[in-house]
């Protein structure tokens, strides 16, 4: 989800160096969904294992 989202946050970039709005506003904002995504999936993803470990009894 990550490569995602720097793959679209390049693109972005590149269209903007050449002029085209269009292209440009649609990956940054693509690259912007994936980037909540995976920041959400993360968040979740911590909170999961860190309650994990603590029913272990270790």
């Amino acid at each position: 989800m990550l490569r995602w989202t720097i793959i679209f946050l390049v693109v972005a970039i590149i269209a903007a160096i050449f002029g085209f709005g269009g292209i440009a506003a649609g990956a940054a904002g693509i690259a912007k969904i994936l980037f909540f995504i995976f920041l959400i999936l993360f968040v979740l993803s911590l909170i999961a294992g860190r309650r994990g470990s603590v029913g272990d009894g270790i």
